[in-house]
């Protein structure tokens, strides 16, 4: 253990996350002290996001990882488990505000991992509830002849960018990178298909 390491005291740590841009992260975690905040506007749908990653690689042994809920943390149960597993291997206990449970590696409660399975579960039912709805609205929409798809990924300024660039030289697939696009999206604007 290193100096650094030996003086830093447990420190309470908070993760954020919603799906979305359009989304506000203030009311999750709002209230609670934490010495450092990780948060991200990432979709759950696994673990390989960024702001999580880099959390669990910051947190050492003594410390608290405090999640408003548990579909913050994983969507599917699979996924939660692991991250809660991986934490608690690190000697980190990790707190859920919204179900009040909090997990550590010394405890071997078996009716905390009932609820966290149960939980989980239950949270994973809700989004596949959510998608299956979503997915039902959709075709309701497309047979009423309402339904306009996904908004535009280009502004209309960064459409016409992108057509400056390309007819400048740069190369297609550097465009699509820069304004984080794919190459088939850019290909659409520069044909004037979106």
């Amino acid at each position: 253990m290193t100096a650094a390491a030996a003086a830093r005291p447990g420190q309470v740590v908070g993760y954020r996350r919603v799906s979305s841009d359009g989304q506000n992260l203030d009311r999750q975690l709002d209230g609670v002290t934490v010495d450092r905040i990780f948060e991200e506007k990432a979709s759950g749908k696994d673990a390989n996001r960024p702001a999580l990653q880099e959390m669990i690689a910051y947190v050492r042994t003594g410390d608290t990882v405090v999640v408003h809920s548990m579909d913050r943390l994983g969507r599917s149960l699979l996924d939660l488990r692991k991250i809660v597993e991986q934490l608690n291997a690190k000697g980190v206990t990790v707190r859920f505000i919204k179900e009040s449970l909090e997990f550590d590696a010394t405890s071997d409660d078996p009716f905390k991992a009932l609820m966290l399975n149960m939980l989980g579960s239950f949270a994973e039912f809700e989004r596949c509830l959510i998608k299956s709805r979503q997915a039902e609205g959709i075709r309701l929409a497309k047979e009423k002849g309402v339904y306009k798809g996904r908004s535009k990924c280009l502004k209309p300024e960064q459409a016409a960018e992108a057509r400056e660039r390309v007819a400048a030289g740069v190369p297609k697939s550097r465009v699509a990178k820069d304004l984080g696009v794919t190459r088939q999206t850019l290909y659409k604007y520069l044909e004037g298909k979106a």
